[in-house]
Order: structure tokens, then C-alpha cells, then sequence
């Protein structure tokens, strides 16, 4: 893979926005030009946001989704698409390690991705609730049980475990 203009390209390779911090619209022109050329866009990472520290981050998966909403094709890899699970388990089939799903716990704040990507594998998963949704779940040290269970309601998800941070 090479990077090159827009112009000169044949897809797109997704791994976030040029500026994390800038609302993804800003990508409207260059995304109305890739439509208009026919581009494939590949999102590495489905994840919208991300927090690095105590910044909140546009994703690929932003940008994947305004460029699909604009009427362009996106290709998803990563969680919670089965293809990154197929890759991870070659991987460990390639080390010897015949691991079954029951020994397996996928860990992650993403309710779209991480935990969704767990119950369509059927394995278990670990909700870390003060990541993305600490507002939501009223996270300090622990969920409050009332917060988590109707953000888990709003959200129809039921990740195995919840836990407000690993430590």
C-alpha cells in the first residue's frame, strides 16, 4: 500500500482522520471526491471515538460512516466484524494453542465494537464501563448499578461482566 493523492488513488486505507480533534465532516469534499470516483474505503478500525487520556478522538469508523451516509462503500475490519476473531484464532492455531470459546474473554469500553463483537463469537466479555461510557454509567471507581443497567437496556447489549477500570 502507497500512499498517493486522492486523485491518483484506487481505495482508501482508513485508520482515523487526518485531524482526531476536528469534527470528521471536514472530510466531506475529498470523501464526495472518492465517491465520485468509484473508491472502496477500508476502516481498520470500526471504533467512532476513542480516549487517549482525557481526550476524546474521532475513529475510522467515523469516517467510515460518513463516507457510507454520503452513498460510498466501506469495508469493515476489526471488532466487531468476524474476520479480526478468524485472524486472531489462525494466529494462535499457528502457535499450536486450540483455544475454545469458553476459555476466551474479549475485554473492551466499546459497547459497539468490543462487546458486540464478543456476543456475535459467543464469548464471554468485560465491559470496562469508565472508558466511552463513564458519563453514561456514572463510572468513578465502579458503575453505579442503576446507571449501567439502563444505559445496557438503551444500548440492547449484555456484555457477561462490567467492571469500572482494570487495575
Amino acid at each position: 500500500i502507497n500512499q498517493v493523492a486522492l486523485e491518483d488513488a484506487e481505495g482508501i486505507v482508513c485508520t482515523g482522520p487526518f485531524d482526531p480533534l476536528a469534527d470528521p465532516a471536514i472530510l466531506r469534499p475529498q470523501l464526495l471526491l472518492a465517491k465520485q470516483k468509484g473508491l472502496k474505503l477500508l476502516c481498520a478500525n470500526p471504533d467512532i471515538v476513542v480516549d487517549r487520556g482525557d481526550i476524546r478522538e474521532w475513529c475510522a469508523g467515523a469516517v467510515a460512516a460518513l463516507y457510507t451516509e454520503m452513498g460510498g462503500e466501506s469495508l469493515y475490519f476489526g471488532k466487531p466484524h468476524p474476520p479480526i476473531y478468524d485472524l486472531a484464532r489462525r494466529k494462535l492455531s499457528a502457535l499450536g494453542a486450540e483455544v475454545a470459546n469458553s476459555d476466551i474473554l474479549a475485554i473492551g469500553d466499546g459497547i459497539h465494537t468490543d462487546v458486540k463483537g464478543a456476543i456475535g463469537e459467543d464469548i464471554d466479555s468485560l465491559f470496562i464501563t469508565g472508558g466511552l461510557a463513564a458519563q453514561e454509567t456514572h463510572t468513578r471507581t465502579q458503575p453505579d448499578p442503576e446507571a449501567l443497567a439502563q444505559f445496557l437496556d438503551r444500548e440492547m447489549s449484555s456484555p457477561t461482566y462490567s467492571i469500572g477500570f482494570l487495575r
